[in-house]
């Protein structure tokens, strides 16, 4: 594993590189057609439900995912990025690929990528080989291929338009939400970011969109019209409305939603699903999965209620709210633009009480650092500021307390590592304290593994 980790590593990682322009010499499907075409284009006839959104879309794709394989159908998913271990991005009925079998799938597209280096320098201008998100994408597609999955789910890495995932022919295609993100690859406006999002709708392939905001939803009802898709909207086709749990400070408890789907081809609802995933975007969530899944439904496919209700209160979903341990609560999330800060402290506000609350937050650069501290810095009782490791696009942690500061004009506490920043939490919080980590999936993950390796009350 290794050496297939040293690989990987070598390549272009977007997810590990800031500044980078989102054009197509940078991102190109042909490149991705290429790589899929010389190991016998695995991506062929497979069953796709392809997921985009500014947020969501993760969660979206894992609920799709996890209603299908209760329904007896096995399920690969794609999803990004991973939080400990690489093989997390490529499952089949929620068991991540293992080890070897991640090995011997990179072992065979070694040959093809080596190939399409030696051509790419040849070229004039040179052109870069593939990416890691391309080699891990058409893995993922090999190994669903190859286990006879019955149906894939893949999460579009960022965009849509040009993301790697997109050389796929899906059944279903859909789009969770639009907000800012990405801004500078994507653009700075929500028409801009829709059109982005709107660049996975293919010719005839029906369409499921979350997406209410006015300007962006118009930018996907064009692009529907344009391509002959048929169209189901939040709002008008399917809605949900979701009941948080009651506690979920000493005993686990689960939020609800009533889920209505009202279009006019098979008309059904559904009442009290449990939720594993806390937070009313999460009903958001799970009402765009069920409008997805309802047009596979309409194709033929078995999706009972049962299947519904286990896979969406079963569901284990890391770093999305979660909850990591009790006395005092510690919710791990990967909050990384300000709607989805926002939906995080919603979703505490709503389901988790205690006698105050600590924060731990570091992120990227590139994001709204401000637009995200305005939102959690009133809300959190004391702030220890850190960042994470092993990735430059961390953004320092001086910076950050100075962002801070800015805003409030307080001092705040500063960890320069997330060891020390665990180390400080320990020290602050009692048994009725809520400890909340957030601002990417990058803190989420060194931050989850310090929690599970020490935890609270333990050296």
């Amino acid at each position: 594993m290794e050496n297939a980790l040293r690989f990987l590593n070598g390549r272009i990682d977007y997810e590990r590189s800031f500044g980078f322009s989102y054009g197509t010499r940078e991102f190109k499907l042909v490149r991705m057609r290429e790589l899929l075409a010389r190991i016998g284009d695995p991506d062929r006839g497979l069953p796709i439900l392809h997921v985009a959104g500014t947020k969501g879309k993760g969660s979206t794709s894992a609920m799709a995912a996890a209603v299908l394989t209760a329904a007896g159908f096995r399920t690969g998913l794609f999803t990004s990025p991973h939080l400990e271990r690489v093989e997390e991005r490529i499952a089949i009925d929620a068991q991540p690929c293992r080890s070897a079998e991640f090995v011997e799938l990179l072992e065979r597209l070694v040959p093809a990528v080596e190939a399409m280096d030696r051509e790419g320098v040849a070229r004039t201008p040179p052109e870069p080989g593939p990416t890691y998100f391309e080699i891990t994408t058409a893995m993922a597609l090999l190994h669903f291929v190859e286990s006879k999955v019955d149906a894939a789910v893949l999460e579009v890495g960022l965009g849509g338009r040009l993301d790697s995932t997109n050389v796929c022919q899906p059944f279903v295609s859909v789009i969770t939400s639009i907000s800012f993100d990405h801004t500078k690859q994507l653009g700075n406006t929500l028409e801009s970011i829709a059109r982005e999002k709107a660049g996975i709708i293919k010719p005839g392939v029906p369409v499921v969109s979350g997406v209410t905001d006015p300007a962006p939803r118009e930018i996907i009802r064009r692009t529907c019209r344009e391509l002959g898709c048929r169209l189901v909207e939040r709002g008008r086709d399917f809605d949900a409305s979701y009941t948080p749990p009651h506690s979920v400070d000493l005993t686990p408890d689960c939020g609800h939603i009533d889920f209505h789907y009202r279009a006019s081809d098979n008309p059904h609802q559904y009442s009290g699903l449990a939720l594993g995933l806390l937070g009313p975007h999460q009903g958001a969530n799970a009402a765009v999965a069920l409008a997805a899944l309802a047009q596979l439904r309409g194709m033929g496919w078995e999706i009972p209620e049962a299947a519904v209700r286990e896979g969406l209160a079963r569901l284990v979903w890391p770093a999305r709210v979660e909850l990591i341990a009790r006395r005092p609560a510690v919710v791990i999330d990967a909050a990384h633009n300000v709607a989805s800060v926002e939906a995080l402290i919603r979703a505490l506000n709503e389901s988790l009480s205690a006698r105050r609350r600590l924060l731990v937050f570091a992120t990227t650069r590139e994001k709204d650092i401000p637009g995200m501290l305005r939102e959690l810095l009133r809300q959190f009782d004391h702030v220890i500021l850190t960042q994470y490791w092993d990735n430059p696009r961390a953004v320092p942690v001086a910076e950050l307390a100075e962002a801070a500061t800015a805003l409030t004009g307080r001092s705040y506490r500063v960890c320069p590592r997330p060891a020390d920043a665990w180390d400080a939490a320990r020290t602050l919080a009692g048994p009725e304290d809520l400890i909340c980590v957030t601002g990417s999936f990058f803190i989420a993950a060194q931050m989850r593994h310090e929690v599970i390796a020490r935890p609270f009350g333990r050296e």
